[in-house]
């Protein structure tokens, strides 16, 4: 007879004589593919709050993303759970340049699978990344021709301020950045990433200086105030700063500065490169070339995640051009990784196949154009319209600009905690009324982001702008008594 001690032990099994012989642990409860597919909203955002980020879930739930299960997509869109279709102005911060799911990129990817082509290749050379490089040397002006393939925009800047850096010939090398910059979370660049956010309580790099982004007369003081400068990173159009460009004076006089001081200039192109803005860079609208540049974002074509650091020969070859030089920064594990390259290197080919970079010049000029005529139209609403190609940035008012002139004084020592508030309340009523889905920036709360894919045509914006008039006309009230209610339904 069994005691209740022996009760209340597991009964063991023993296998089936015919079973394999586990030799590793039991296999815990996982979830499978089908499972995860299978994930309703409500399943997904458990699962976020417990194993994720609760605190973000909090903003996404305030926006009304937390109930759209995306079950697919497909060029300018998101197909959700419903069979809705998003019109996608969000366009994963300028991540999706030709869309999602270009059938020559899935076909591409398809073909290196089904030839069980190699992934990793660190003792050997790879074929797939030596081909991206020579095609990313092809793409970019004057000598930026000496590549280092990564996975992130932050890792391709960490590898671009290194080689600036090694380049400059500092001993005690000092870096400017501007204010309201990104460039990446990553500890390098995160020194020189102006959010105090961000930075939280991190140990920094200390050998940075900040200036005005833009100023190129705060720019030179800095530089001539310390022979220890020896690199300068700006990004050319600044994204989470809400889309702000700087003149052509500007950026020619970057580069007569750096070249009188022999400081590197690194011109952080994560976001604004790969064609948005009508040209492949950029910087090429100001007729400038820099020492370094990177690349991330579209690079991947959707597919995949890579990212580049770009530098003139000259540049590379002082920083690594010895053998004893060479590993200090050699790509990683998966920099340049098959599947990946091969899809950069057909998404470089498409976008000059389909010409997207003339095609984000042309239709990013009749966005702006419709914008601008819906802020004639709103000018209590919307303060500026501005960028260029399909890298655009809408501005609104101060909440207490949109008011009433007898409310205004009553609200406007609220403006700085409500910055952020209409921009959001638009953009959520955007994608709940509208089925239109846009993105916003880090440090001007107020602005809408705008990347849509450089497949975008004159009627995606006219389906944008329509549904955007159409929500204005409501009025400010209108707009936050509507936003209220979806908080509360």
């Amino acid at each position: 007879m069994r005691s209740a001690a022996m009760l209340d032990r597991p009964v063991v099994t023993a296998p089936p004589l015919d079973a394999p012989l586990r030799r590793g642990p039991a296999k815990p409860k996982l979830l499978s593919v089908e499972e995860a597919k299978a994930l309703d909203a409500q399943s997904m955002a458990d699962l976020f709050k417990d194993h994720i980020n609760p605190g973000q879930f909090h903003f996404m739930k305030l926006l009304g993303f937390h109930k759209v299960k995306v079950e697919s997509a497909e060029g300018m869109f998101y197909i959700d759970q419903n069979g809705r279709k998003i019109l996608d102005f969000f366009g994963g911060f300028g991540s999706l340049a030709f869309g999602h799911n270009h059938p020559r990129i899935i076909e591409a990817r398809q073909r290196f699978q089904d030839e069980k082509r190699h992934e990793i290749a660190i003792a050997f050379l790879s074929q797939y990344a030596s081909a991206l490089a020579k095609n990313l040397a092809a793409v970019s002006p004057g000598s930026l021709d000496m590549v280092f393939l990564g996975s992130s925009g932050s890792e391709a800047m960490e590898a671009a301020v290194k080689v600036a850096e090694r380049a400059s010939g500092r001993k005690n090398c000092k870096i400017v950045h501007a204010e309201n910059s990104f460039h990446g979370k990553t500890k390098g660049v995160l020194s020189i990433t102006d959010s105090t956010l961000y930075q939280g309580e991190f140990k920094l790099v200390e050998n940075r200086y900040k200036v005005p982004f833009g100023d190129l007369e705060a720019l030179t003081a800095c530089v001539e105030s310390d022979p220890d400068i020896g690199v300068v990173v700006l990004e050319t159009v600044q994204g989470g700063g809400g889309i702000v460009q700087a003149s052509t004076y500007y950026w020619q006089g970057v580069r007569a500065l750096c070249d009188k001081h022999k400081v590197m200039w690194v011109a952080d192109e994560v976001q604004c490169g790969y064609g948005r803005t009508g040209r492949f860079y950029a910087f090429e609208h100001h007729g400038v070339v820099p020492d370094v540049t990177a690349l991330a974002k579209s690079l991947g074509a959707g597919k995949a995640a890579v990212g580049a650091m770009i530098a003139r020969r000259e540049v590379y070859m002082k920083a690594y051009g010895t053998p004893k030089t060479a590993m200090i920064h050699a790509q990683a594990t998966f920099g340049g990784i098959g599947e990946a390259c091969v899809t950069a290197i057909e998404g470089l080919n498409v976008l000059y196949d389909e010409d997207l970079i003339g095609n984000a010049e042309e239709v990013g000029t009749y966005l702006l154009e419709r914008l601008e005529a819906i802020r004639q139209k709103y000018p209590t609403i919307i303060k500026e319209v501005r960028g260029q190609g399909l890298m655009v940035g809408l501005e609104f008012q101060d909440f207490s600009r949109t008011l009433p002139l007898a409310l205004r004084p009553m609200v406007a020592i609220l403006d700085d905690k409500l910055k952020g508030s209409l921009s959001g309340f638009i953009g959520a009523l955007l994608l709940r009324d509208y089925d239109v889905l846009v993105a916003f920036t880090e440090y001007n709360r107020n602005v809408i982001r705008l990347e849509p894919p450089l497949i975008c045509g004159e009627e995606h914006v006219d389906q944008f702008c329509d549904a955007l008039d159409d929500l204005l006309s409501r009025g400010i009230v209108s707009i936050v008594k509507d936003f209220v209610k979806s908080q509360m339904g």
